[in-house]
């Protein structure tokens, strides 16, 4: 009868740690629910329209490309804070080529994703040939990139892009939806499968984990950072092309706000769907969630002031929650 009991509470213990696991998977998932059924009973004629929902997700489809590019160093255990500045780089770039000098769309694009490409390579020898911590570089690399937008642009605001970038971004819409969204929806799709059923994402997960232990395991750890570096700049780079088309313009010093959004919504979506891991469905979801509960707000009348505290305030809460799971799972291995 003892063992029975004793038998019987080890079930009832793994049961509840389950429906534990279970909630913290999806635990934003429901939070992000919860604050559309708030908003939707406080601003039922307004908040719970399609038009509504349509406009969020078509309007941070932007936020979305540049965060799911920058969870790609993170995985690996690289930050790379000149995300944003790449995106503005290029997206600079690619309207001075088109615009200015009358380059079509197509040379255009691959010119910026060069521009892209070039700063992953650059942020990637600084980083692994002498050593230096990524933040530090990619902080000084994204202030070097400010200064050469603002030179080729002389500061100003380039507009006049090609029509067919903007239609192809934001005037085409499916099921009332901008397309960039749908690009946003792929790229996630895309990196979920690498990151989770490649070897090529288990290695990025391996040596974010501890990379001597992964050189150890016959992984060329330089060469996966590498990788990853120029991976987020190239996404960075998309990011920007598709921040163009949003507007049909290219503004020297808009993009630059998207950094603290991008890194509150990496590390939000880490607590979610694989908990203690960045991944692109957690990001996702991370992005909309913010997103969702400043838009009530802003259509309840608060001042824009709400962006920073969400954004703000998300990003140091989603640290700590990240390093609770992470402390937690190390403590059960």
């Amino acid at each position: 009868m003892a063992d029975v009991t004793i038998q019987g509470q080890k079930m009832n213990q793994s049961d509840r740690r389950e429906i534990l696991v279970e909630l913290e998977r999806f635990g934003l998932l429901l939070v992000w629910m919860a604050i559309i059924a708030l908003f939707a009973f406080l601003l039922p004629d307004i908040f719970l329209t399609w038009p509504n929902f349509s406009s969020m997700f078509g309007s941070q489809a932007v936020l979305v490309i540049l965060t799911l590019g920058l969870i790609i160093p993170l995985t690996a255990g690289d930050m790379d804070v000149s995300v944003a500045q790449v995106l503005v780089l290029t997206s600079m770039m690619f309207a001075v080529l088109n615009v200015d000098h009358m380059w079509g769309v197509f040379p255009s694009l691959l010119a910026a994703v060069g521009v892209g490409i070039a700063v992953g390579l650059v942020n990637a020898f600084f980083i692994l040939y002498f050593r230096i911590h990524s933040l530090i570089v990619t902080l000084g690399t994204g202030t070097f990139l400010h200064g050469i937008t603002l030179w080729i642009s002389d500061s100003r605001t380039i507009s006049g892009i090609d029509q067919r970038v903007v239609d192809a971004v934001l005037t085409v819409r499916l099921f009332g939806i901008s397309l960039s969204f749908y690009y946003a929806v792929a790229i996630c799709l895309l990196l979920t499968y690498l990151l989770g059923f490649t070897s090529v994402g288990r290695k990025i997960l391996f040596v974010g984990k501890g990379r001597e232990v992964a050189r150890l395991s016959g992984i060329a750890v330089d060469r996966v950072r590498l990788g990853c570096l120029v991976a987020s700049a190239i996404i960075a780079s998309l990011a920007g092309i598709v921040f163009v088309g949003t507007s049909g313009a290219a503004d020297p010093n808009s993009g630059t706000s998207l950094l603290l959004p991008a890194f509150a919504a990496a590390y939000l979506g880490a607590t979610t769907i694989s908990p203690g891991r960045f991944n692109p469905i957690g990001t996702f979801i991370a992005v909309y969630a913010l997103v969702t509960g400043i838009s009530g707000l802003s259509l309840m009348g608060i001042d824009t002031y709400v962006q920073d505290l969400f954004y703000g305030g998300a990003l140091v809460v989603a640290v700590a929650l990240s390093q609770l799971v992470r402390g937690r799972q190390e403590s059960l291995t």
